[in-house]
């Protein structure tokens, strides 16, 4: 497909083909986060939630290298096809595979067997998933040059990655309708895993590169790329606002499960209450589009954040006795705040790549997507694990009915813990100094480099 020239927006068939790409591997992140490690490993497989929280950490410590390592080989990468675009078609299979096995129970294993077992399909799986999802990332600055327009293939994404989050939470009554327990997980994780390989050969043949972002290839070495986004202040604040954010969505979604099971004793409302918040979610996604183009994307990420954190502290107030329709009602205003923080930082990514190029001559958007995806994997693993060992040690166990503490402890984690994460992520966006205007500043002086250039290198 030929790239549309500077100022030129996508179309809408571009865009929403592109954002199954996050359907997909949002689908494969959300099934970790909300079943995977707090009810599938405990409930499930008996691991103890220690145990349970230790798998997704050890995946993260693989990830410090395969995430930027993969963002600089597809950087670097020099084929006809492109540079990030053949990766989709190679690493798609085994992202299925393994996503497969990831849900199956091992027979003959004692606790520290199957605690092997899955932290070696977990790593290969995050491996699959880093070919993917690190050059597909690394192409929404190239295909959306603008400021606005990035902010609008980003909230394609955020569908595709809300989609993901709606098919993930079909996993368990999949399960439950594939005969429950470890034969149900087992044939569902087959079927999903197969589904989850088609959308990456649609993202192929729809997505495009730019000639003259794949001809200037990096000069500098691995070291040296990786310590150049570190000098960079926007990415450092970047990196602050999005990990806290992150941390809060990561800790909503392992809680969530168990506050509903354990807090409310109304397990089978979670599902219900997550659909409306994800489809209130997507609704609100234009809504931020039209704020993001009146005011910069930190304040509107600030904006979001403040929102959803009220929300998350007001549950902390919800007494098992309640009417369930009281969360199924707030769910939709909670979700307005979420959308902006899932939104925005994606969205910014793209112009501190551009300050980037700025400086360095430079397209070096797979060394940034890579750190940016592991600091996100290990700050929301590390959360996890913390999470779950607090619950470990307050005496959550399977099959046995949750004592006081721990219901407690659910409590706060699912509320507290997330809204302070959020108090974070806003200190880190008030001040930001890549705005609109800076921006515009950055556009104009690439400009004017591009037309020093002769005619052949002029970028499309």
């Amino acid at each position: 497909m030929k790239p549309p020239l500077r100022g030129v927006p996508l179309s809408r068939w571009t865009k929403g083909v592109y954002a199954l790409g996050d359907l997909s591997s949002n689908t494969i992140l959300s099934t970790l986060s909300l079943v995977f490690t707090s009810y599938f490993l405990v409930e499930v497989a008996g691991l103890r939630p220690v145990l349970a929280g230790l798998v997704p950490l050890v995946g993260r410590i693989v990830d410090a290298i395969t995430d930027p390592l993969m963002g600089r080989i597809s950087d670097r990468t020099r084929w006809r096809i492109g540079r990030r675009r053949p990766y989709f078609l190679i690493g798609a299979l085994p992202l299925g595979v393994f996503f497969a096995l990831i849900w199956a129970n091992p027979t003959g294993l004692g606790e520290w067997g199957k605690l092997g077992y899955y932290i070696a399909v977990y790593c290969a799986l995050m491996c699959a998933m880093t070919v993917v999802s690190v050059p597909y990332l690394a192409l929404q600055p190239e295909m959306a040059l603008d400021y606005d327009e990035r902010t609008s293939l980003n909230a394609y994404r955020s569908v595709g990655s809300v989609l993901g989050i709606i098919v993930a939470l079909a996993l368990r009554p999949l399960a439950e309708y594939l005969g429950g327990g470890e034969t149900g997980f087992r044939m569902a994780g087959l079927w999903l895993g197969g589904l989850l390989v088609v959308p990456w050969l649609a993202v192929y043949a729809t997505s495009f590169e730019r000639p003259d972002f794949t001809r200037r290839a990096s000069g500098l070495s691995f070291a040296g790329a990786m310590g150049a986004c570190w000098r960079q202040r926007a990415f450092r604040r970047l990196v602050g606002l999005y990990l806290a954010g992150r941390v809060a969505i990561d800790l909503t979604g392992v809680m969530l499960v168990l506050y509903f099971t354990h807090w409310l004793g109304r397990s089978r409302d979670f599902e219900i209450t997550m659909l409306v918040f994800l489809l209130s979610s997507a609704a609100a996604l234009p809504v931020w589009l039209a704020v993001s183009r009146r005011v910069d994307k930190a304040t509107a990420f600030i904006i979001g954040a403040c929102w959803w954190m009220v929300g998350q502290i007001g549950m902390l107030f919800v007494e098992p006795e309640w009417s369930r329709w009281i969360l199924f009602a707030t769910a939709p205003l909670v979700a307005a705040g979420y959308a902006a923080v899932d939104l925005m930082p994606w969205a910014m990514l793209g112009e501190v790549v551009d300050e980037d190029e700025l400086v360095t001559n430079e397209r070096r958007e797979g060394v940034y997507n890579g750190l940016f995806t592991f600091l996100r994997k290990l700050a929301g693993a590390a959360a996890v694990f913390v999470a779950l060992g607090i619950l470990d040690f307050s005496g959550l166990e399977a099959g046995v009915p949750a004592g006081e503490t721990t219901r407690r402890a659910v409590r706060v984690l699912a509320t507290l813990a997330p809204a302070a994460c959020l108090i974070v992520a806003v200190a880190f966006a008030r001040g930001y100094p890549l705005t609109r205007a800076r921006h515009d500043a950055v556009v104009a002086e690439l400009l004017l480099a591009q037309s020093r250039r002769s005619p052949s290198d002029g970028r499309a």
